[in-house]
């Protein structure tokens, strides 16, 4: 990987900035999860351990709702499974040592990658991928502590409107992400199918169901790009047959002469 150079405290700066704004979010994972009834003890474990809140919040959330708590891990676990695309990336542009690779394989999430992409250097990349990391990290888990804690003595979150934190937070941090038509229409089916399939679904199963927005979408661009190379060559072909004839024949004029 090769570039300008970048200040490596330039970096650290970038890093930090995203990594305190996203990780003061887990305050709000906190209240959510107490709130859904799981104790301080499972939500903390929940952050230490899954560190993916997009999952984190599907998951709660869905229990919340009453749903079965298989089918809520399900639906976390399908969110969390572009981590690993992720990682595929990040493997190349980072080349950590081997013993490393476990323990950044637990950071490997929205924000370390698009930091880690972000950077013109595999210095600064691996840089910006352990301050983000180790920021979002800590800060991620003490929020969540506090949220819980916080969740407990205020008693009831639903009569202070805070099980809307969740959703608040997640939609902040998917919007900035969708830039293409493609992104853009993968969530609007996703939005559609969840919510119009919330009132006969049980809890959790239509965030599974919302899922099949990805490849319904790559379906149909993949069939506009085929019939697109499918009408530009049979529009080239006529050109190219017509070129092939005014050559022949020109070669059989120049035998003539």
């Amino acid at each position: 990987m090769t570039g300008p150079e970048k200040a490596d405290s330039a970096v650290v700066r970038d890093a930090l900035g995203v990594g305190v704004a996203v990780g003061l979010s887990g305050f709000a994972f906190g209240v959510t999860s107490a709130g859904s009834g799981l104790s301080v003890l499972q939500t903390c474990a929940l952050s230490l351990l899954v560190f993916t809140g997009a999952s984190q919040f599907a998951l709660v959330g869905a229990i919340a709702a009453g749903g079965n708590p298989l089918t809520a891990a399900a639906g976390a676990f399908f969110l969390g499974v572009r981590n690993s695309f992720y990682g595929l990336r990040l493997s190349q542009l980072l080349a950590l040592p081997r013993v490393l690779r476990p323990l950044a394989a637990h950071w490997v999430i929205d924000e370390t990658t698009a930091v880690s992409l972000a950077q013109p250097t595999r210095r600064s990349a691996r840089i910006g991928f352990t301050v983000t990391g180790l920021t979002l990290y800590v800060l991620w888990n003490l929020t969540t502590l506090l949220g819980a804690l916080g969740a407990e003595a205020i008693g009831d979150t639903d009569a202070w409107g805070l099980d809307a934190a969740g959703p608040a937070v997640f939609l902040a941090l998917l919007a900035p992400m969708l830039r293409t038509s493609t992104e853009r229409a993968v969530a609007g089916i996703a939005v559609v199918l969840g919510l119009g399939l919330l009132p006969v679904l049980p809890a959790g199963v239509p965030v599974l169901v919302a899922a099949l927005a990805a490849p319904a979408v790559l379906y149909v661009e993949g069939r506009r790009a085929a019939r697109r190379e499918t009408g530009e060559s049979s529009h080239e072909s006529p050109d190219e047959n017509s070129q092939a004839t005014s050559q022949k024949a020109n070669g059989r004029q120049g035998e003539g002469r």
